[in-house]
């Protein structure tokens, strides 16, 4: 699939927005400044920005509780995301549901999820709305390799192979399900091959390159608007922190985390990009300050909002 210039440098802004929004996530959750749970998104950045990149306005997207990278691949606002993560009134729920329950109907995000795989049925439901509505969109469900174990799994791709659903099942192979390998829990190397069992396409690429997403999904998306439906994509990719911070992440080597990083999806495509000579290190570098710079007026959004007064406590909770 050809791009021009500025859609592949997109793709690299896009990564970096994602990799300095996490990494400021983790330095003020260190500093006990952000209540909650968190579960960063560092290094599997190519997978939502490659998926997104293929999307249009009426396509949905169904998240995990690993979900920020999703928000921002989809166009979420920053600093909503930000103010959300911080507990504060601003954010997409008004403080009150935190890093794993960040949502933006109206952008297409059906939201991140703290129960696992509860996004795959959520995925088919709106594809089947899509189908029903008949307008050429598509529904793109992300989800770990510890969900694809979940019956939600099988009931969706089942109903979505029946149906021949317009969706798009993207696997987010980080190789491990919280601390519990991919070769413990599975019987399979490729989670891809469950695909034959629904009788529709299974692809196993490289989710650290950012450009394999895209092309793979790129095919997934426009099977899905003929009509032909689902493909399941699996993403092999690795988190560099834990699953969620303070994670001592005892069951994993360095000489395993460091062996990952050297695939690090970003500098990886910006040497890549160095070397087509679209980007050039000044380039590169404005990039850096660009995104930092939009981050750091996320946080000042964030810290500037007030927390949710207690006379709100049950306000949107409950339905009358």
């Amino acid at each position: 699939m050809a791009l021009d210039k500025e859609e592949m440098l997109e793709l690299y802004r896009k990564m970096c927005l994602i990799r300095e929004f996490e990494e400021t996530v983790s330095k003020f959750f260190s500093q006990g400044q952000i209540p909650g749970f968190v579960h960063l998104y560092i290094g599997e950045e190519a997978v939502a920005t490659g998926v997104c990149a293929n999307l249009v306005k009426q396509d949905f997207i169904a998240s995990t509780h690993r979900g920020h990278g999703h928000g921002i691949a989809r166009g979420a606002s920053i600093n909503k995301m930000m103010a959300e993560i911080f507990g504060k009134v601003d954010g997409y729920c008004k403080g009150k549901g935190g890093s794993m329950h960040i949502a933006d109907v109206e952008l297409g995000f059906l939201g991140a999820n703290g129960i696992v795989g509860a996004g795959l049925p959520l995925a088919a439901g709106a594809a089947f709305a899509n189908k029903y509505l008949n307008n050429n969109g598509v529904s793109v469900c992300f989800f770990g390799d510890g969900a694809s174990n979940r019956a939600t799994f099988h009931e969706a791709l089942n109903l979505a192979s029946i149906w021949k659903l317009p969706v798009v099942f993207v696997n987010e192979n980080n190789m491990y399900g919280i601390s519990m390998s991919q070769e413990r829990h599975q019987n399979i190397t490729d989670i891809a091959d469950r695909a034959v069992a629904y009788g529709i396409p299974g692809v196993s690429i490289d989710g650290n390159d950012v450009m394999a997403v895209y092309e793979a999904t790129a095919e997934a998306v426009k099977r899905a608007r003929a009509g032909a439906g689902p493909t399941l994509i699996e993403c092999k990719t690795y988190r560099h922190h834990g699953h969620f911070e303070g994670d001592p992440t005892v069951y994993r080597s360095e000489d395993e985390v460091n062996q990952w990083k050297k695939k690090d999806p970003i500098p990886r495509f910006g040497a890549r990009l160095l070397e087509m000579k679209i980007m050039t290190q000044d380039e590169i570098a404005a990039i850096a300050d660009e995104v930092k710079r939009e981050i750091e007026e996320a946080v000042a959004f964030a810290q500037r909002s007030p927390v949710p007064a207690v006379e709100e406590l049950l306000t949107d909770v409950y339905c009358d």
